[in-house]
């Protein structure tokens, strides 16, 4: 399976800045919305239907959380800097969805679990000295080690909230969806558990897991990406309302999420929002909510926005192929085929593959249906 998308931020996300940043920079795993794969040739939000940027946040330890940027913070900044972005796409490290996505695609730290006092996420001995061991070669991008180490922690405390996390940053890292969605899940389930006890009295003393959403956005975030858009939607709409304001990282995915699923109105909104917050920086995932503008219509709009990604842009075969459907939709039909032709006839001829639209870049109803009018007159249709 191609690499996922991923924002580029330190152990960060999956999927955000653009070409250079790729899940597989997976110290951001934070998942953004359109995601680019690793080359800028399949600019893309990540291959397949569902795939966003993932940023996976530090398995709930500040890697990847979104309070006031774009995408992934770093430890440094934030105790839940993160899927990348992202994948896509794609993971935010416990304690982003890399997350870049307008779309893509670093994992997003949770807290730093390793010295919780909570009863489910507290690590001492032999289990902190991993963990801390296992983050330190995260950071350093040795994700083998760290995985091994993670695996070590999980085995030897497998209620720690944490070590499930981070040991799901890892296994997204080296695209081993399945694992990591478990892992994740895991670390869910630990994590709400501990919640119900606080609230109910059970435990006293302790803290809450504070890092939920984090968690559920890189779940979101990687199931964006491995083709489970309806589940994705339920993560990330409870990570978006356990956020309680609007956050950019999150908005980008659900954005993507609900595009996806055919809300098309909404996830204009949460586009638009997202971009709001990130207008300084032309990110990817504006191309996603420029071609949904195009998809409810409002077609001035769309293209007011693409102009932008496409000034930041220009050489993005997918930014050339959207540029030209805009043109080609406004009359300007000459200038709409000049356009498609730009890109290389390798990378242009997989818009003529309806399982590439469809699946792999997922373009939307409105924007295949103009694009098939230009694939015919340039002649590829019949290639």
């Amino acid at each position: 399976r191609p690499p996922l998308s991923i924002e580029c931020r330190r152990h960060e996300a999956l999927p955000n800045t653009f070409p250079s940043c790729t899940m597989y920079n997976l110290w951001t795993l934070c998942v953004t919305l359109s995601l680019l794969t690793r080359t800028t040739e399949a600019w893309s939000p990540l291959s397949s239907p569902g795939r966003q940027p993932i940023q996976p946040s530090p398995s709930t330890s500040p890697c990847c959380s979104t309070d006031d940027a774009t995408t992934v913070r770093q430890p440094t900044q934030d105790r839940r800097s993160v899927f990348l972005t992202g994948l896509s796409s794609v993971l935010v490290t416990s304690g982003a969805i890399w997350s870049g996505g307008g779309g893509a695609p670093s994992p997003a730290w949770a807290e730093d679990a390793a010295v919780s006092t909570d009863i489910l996420t507290q690590a001492s001995g032999d289990v902190k000295k991993f963990f801390n061991e296992g983050r330190a070669l995260e950071q350093q991008g040795n994700m083998a080690a760290a995985q091994r180490l993670y695996n070590r922690v999980v085995q030897i405390e497998p209620q720690f909230i944490y070590g499930w996390s981070n040991l799901g940053n890892t296994q997204t890292a080296f695209g081993d969806l399945s694992s990591a969605e478990d892992s994740y899940s895991q670390a869910i389930d630990l994590c709400t558990e501990q919640n119900r006890r606080v609230d109910a009295g059970v435990v006293v003393g302790q803290r809450k897991c504070n890092d939920l959403y984090l968690l559920l956005l890189n779940r979101g975030s990687l199931r964006l990406n491995n083709g489970q858009a309806d589940l994705a939607l339920k993560d990330l709409t409870l990570a978006d309302s356990l956020r309680g304001r609007p956050d950019a990282l999150i908005l980008q995915n659900l954005a993507r999420a609900k595009e996806l699923n055919g809300y098309y109105s909404s996830a204009d909104r949460d586009y638009t929002v997202a971009i709001s917050m990130t207008a300084n920086e032309v990110n990817p995932f504006w191309l996603r909510s420029a071609m949904i503008k195009f998809q409810i219509g409002d077609a001035k709009s769309a293209m007011d926005l693409l102009k932008r990604v496409e000034n930041r842009f220009p050489e993005a075969p997918e930014v050339r192929a959207a540029y030209a459907v805009l043109l080609s939709a406004k009359g300007e039909t000459t200038s709409g085929q000049q356009k498609f032709l730009e890109i290389p006839d390798r990378a242009r001829l997989k818009y003529v593959d309806a399982t590439y639209l469809t699946q792999t870049i997922a373009w939307p109803p409105a924007m295949r249906d103009e694009l098939a009018k230009i694939t015919k007159a340039v002649g590829d249709a019949s290639r």
